[in-house]
């Protein structure tokens, strides 16, 4: 697009998109260069360098009165920063806190805000002056050290960059954000970055890994902890990482009362603490840190402290994980050694860093040098002159007497003497008092020191080696004056925190109905009781509904649920929501987010997962998958595809097992099959599986195990019949076969509608298609032979007709048997009984 102008003879064409890219490009470099950048020799962006010159100049030094920060403030941007007041005294006030600089360059008197976020007062009511280390970074500026540019309207001049004696870049650090780049230089111990530049000086090939022998890291205002050294190394290395800091915490114990307490005395750099503390509280307030009774900033003038009150039975360790993760107890600072050099922004490693401050230290030592010598060489030039008229004073008083005017004089002694203009100048400015005998012998030694110092200066200027001394030598003076011990603890190693972290691991009680609730309680609540108790309830539940499983596992621990759909879900211990002893738990479909249709099939308690194990699944067309139980290791939240089913096949049962077990299969015909385990290949996860039962037409499989010792197998059929069977009589036979028979199905029996593994102590729980449900001891029912139809269990009326059997979690024991155990090992029993059935 092109605009024209109504003069086209005044104004040619201009095209929007170059001049568009024209001005942006150049308030791109404004900002870069002259805003938001700090330069890399001397480590100040142009606002601090002309606070610090401008003090200065108004000779605002840190052996002197304070002065109004507004008359600064005034001075600047009069004078070299055409901006606004608020962003200059902001400036000021970052200078002088000890929060923010490592090293503060401002010596302030007043209200300068605070680490809890407090602006500072007024800049009427503040007076400042330059910090001593300040000094530093402006010595020699009047020795033509650095280059000198017109102020903004060319009334005044200002230096380019400062001298600075100090690495203030690395010492102090430097955060700005620029068009399309951004700085973020941590501050450091000024030692430890001088002892690396002595290192440096003494050995130019020296490696970034050896200069962190003398810098191990950055060294923050506010202490606190580095963790990991990984995003050290990075930075160092590339210019760019991400470290973690941490606030310092320990735990005070109260002698009397017992009770604990986190103590926080250091927090991580930039963090505001009232801040902190509020989130702190707004957790405490939401539920999401219920182990702390309260919070309070108990800071004085001693130093930080933050109390966190514990509430009884908690684990410390536990609330302060949740604190470094859910607050800025823990923060990432990105490191970007982002800097300006020749008006260009460049991204340096740590060496590189160093290498600058050492070429600006060189280049300043070489101008000053070069000044000194000039004005050594001057000054030395006219000694000669005075000298030469102290050897002929007669003469030359005479030669002055006799003269018209200066001028004449002047040219009389240029003639006579053979001088320069200069020195028969010098002669006539002399003021009589330096004829004295004592004045004579001064101005001769004075000129023999000066001729030691033009050698010394030439030396100096012919010798690198020589400057590269006075660098180190100038550095040593600096440390000496403003070296101090490090604030910040580096630890060298950290794993990443997880949620488990945060979760105190100890015992739970996990109850599963058949209707599909869950919950969990801690094992504590089923205390131990005297002989001849009542126990207590684990799960209360609707009339129709009852505790069908029961676990003990650890709040670490992890649950597979898997559906009849061939997925598996995970869930672990500490997820479960925890109720109380009456409740019935939540809805596990509500807790998994289960799909349309999808049903609950197999719960299996898994304590870690560790290669060897195996997870069995069974299909109702009698398949059967082995898959390494670590191919179920990574969850996933709408969880994952266990086996692959043909369509119209259902996932009914799995199993855990390590090698060893045999597997039982039994079909609605009466038919089963039992195997070794070895017999089916372990494959992968969305595998369909091996057939492991041969099904006759309209037979389906209906339930699997795999079978321990001491155990025996009950079978229930549909109209209500049913009987055990000792393991043993069921031939091992190869998979894939029909089978034997385990009851005979017949007209009065009905199909097989559930196989158990059962133990003597159980109890057994029968369900109608009406609602209806028994409860009988397993002991009540006869252990008879495979190839039987089994006695009556429940009457039933006419098309009324058995769903299901469960063995039950939780036993009803009578006042004889609660005598002989304690009511606490009950959970314990009965959870080995079904880790055999899971395993």
């Amino acid at each position: 697009m092109m605009v024209t102008e109504l003069s086209p003879e005044i104004s040619p064409e201009i095209s929007i998109e170059s001049e568009m890219k024209k001005s942006y490009l150049d308030y791109a470099m404004s900002v870069i260069i002259g805003r938001a950048l700090p330069d890399v020799r001397d480590g100040l962006k142009p606002v601090h360098r002309r606070v610090l010159f401008a003090m200065r100049e108004l000779k605002n030094d840190w052996n002197k009165p304070y002065k109004k920060s507004a008359r600064i403030v005034g001075d600047v941007i009069g004078k070299y920063h055409p901006h606004g007041d608020t962003a200059v005294y902001d400036t000021i006030v970052r200078m002088t806190q000890d929060f923010s600089l490592r090293y503060p360059l401002v010596d302030g008197q007043g209200n300068f805000g605070s680490i809890d976020g407090d602006s500072a007062a007024a800049m009427r009511y503040t007076e400042i002056r330059m910090a001593k280390i300040a000094h530093e970074m402006l010595a020699d500026l009047d020795k033509e050290t650095v280059n000198v540019v017109p102020n903004y309207d060319e009334s005044l001049t200002e230096p380019q960059v400062l001298p600075s004696k100090i690495p203030s870049l690395l010492v102090n650090g430097s955060s700005g954000i620029a068009v399309g780049m951004a700085t973020n230089i941590p501050p450091h111990n000024l030692t430890e970055i001088v002892n690396a530049l002595y290192a440096l000086i003494d050995n130019p090939e020296i490696t970034w890994q050896e200069l962190l022998e003398h810098v191990p890291g950055p060294d923050f205002p506010t202490y606190g902890i580095i963790y990991g050294t990984n995003g050290i190394y990075e930075a160092y290395k590339t210019g760019r990482g991400i470290i973690r800091v941490r606030a310092r915490v320990r735990v005070e114990k109260d002698p009397k009362s017992n009770q604990e307490t986190i103590v926080v005395d250091e927090i991580p750099y930039q963090v505001n603490k009232a801040r902190l503390i509020e989130k702190i509280a707004e957790l405490m307030k939401n539920k999401q840190i219920e182990g702390l009774r309260y919070v309070r900033d108990e800071s004085d003038r001693e130093g930080m402290r933050i109390a966190m009150g514990l509430k009884r039975d908690q684990v410390a360790e536990v609330i302060i994980n949740q604190l470094y993760k859910h607050t800025q107890m823990e923060t990432s600072f990105g490191i970007i050694l982002l800097a300006v050099i020749n008006n260009r922004p460049k991204v340096f490693n740590f060496k590189e860093l160093l290498e600058q401050f050492i070429l600006h230290r060189k280049d300043v030592i070489i101008r000053r040098t070069r000044y000194e010598l000039r004005k050594a060489e001057e000054r030395a030039h006219i000694l000669e002159g005075l000298k030469i008229a102290l050897e002929n004073l007669d003469e030359v008083v005479a030669l002055i007497r006799s003269s018209s005017n200066a001028l004449e004089a002047k040219t009389r002694l240029i003639e006579t003497f053979n001088l320069t203009p200069v020195q028969a100048q010098a002669i006539l400015d002399m003021r009589l008092q330096r004829l004295t005998g004592l004045e004579r012998e001064k101005i001769i030694e004075e000129y023999e020191n000066l001729l030691k110092d033009i050698a010394w200066f030439k030396e100096i200027l012919s010798s690198e080696r020589l400057i590269l001394d006075i660098v180190k030598q100038e550095l040593a003076a600096i440390k000496e004056e403003f070296g101090d011990k490090r604030r910040t603890e580096i630890v060298e190693a950290t794993r990443e925190l997880t949620l488990e972290d945060m979760i105190a691991e100890e015992d739970m009680v996990v109850t599963i109905s058949k209707e599909g609730y869950i919950k969990r309680n801690p094992i504590t609540l089923y205390q131990s009781q005297r002989r001849g108790g009542k126990g207590k309830t684990a799960m209360g539940t609707k009339e129709e509904d009852f505790v069908e499983l029961l676990f003990v596992a650890s709040t670490h621990h992890t649950f597979l649920f898997f559906t009849n759909q061939g997925k598996v879900y995970w869930c672990k211990v500490y997820e479960i929501p925890q109720a109380g002893r009456a409740s019935k738990g939540k809805a596990i479909v509500n807790l998994l987010n289960f799909e349309k249709d999808e049903k609950l099939t197999t719960v299996l308690a898994v304590p870690a997962f560790e290669p060897g194990s195996h997870i069995i699944m069974a299909t109702r067309d009698g398949l059967v998958k082995k898959t390494d139980i670590m191919a179920y290791s990574r969850p996933r939240a709408g969880g994952i595809i266990a086996l692959n089913l043909v369509q119209g096949d259902e996932l009914i049962t799995a199993r855990i097992t390590d090698g060893t077990y045999n597997v039982f299969l039994c079909s609605a015909s009466g038919k089963s099959i039992r195997f070794h385990e070895s017999d089916v290949r372990p494959t992968g996860r969305t595998t369909k599986g091996v057939r492991g039962i041969r099904l006759a037409k309209n037979d389906i499989l209906v339930g699997m195990e795999v079978l321990s010792h001491g155990q025996t197998l009950f079978a229930a059929t549909e109209n209500g019949y049913g009987k055990r069977t000792l393991i043993d009589e069921y031939p091992v036979q190869k998979r894939g076969g029909k089978g034997v028979i385990t009851i005979k199905t017949s007209e009065r029996n009905g199909k097989v509608v559930a196989i158990l593994l059962v133990d003597e102590e159980n109890d057994l729980m029968l369900m109608t298609d009406r609602g209806k449900l028994i409860r009988m001891p397993i002991s009540s029912i006869s252990v008879i032979s495979r190839n039987t139809q089994g006695v009556k269990l429940i009457g039933m009326d006419t098309g009324e007709r058995v769903i299901g059997a469960a063995r039950l979690a939780e036993t009803v024991k009578d006042e004889e048997e609660v005598m002989q155990e304690e009511i606490e090992a009950l959970p314990e029993e009965d959870t080995k009984g079904e880790n055999k059935e899971d395993e």
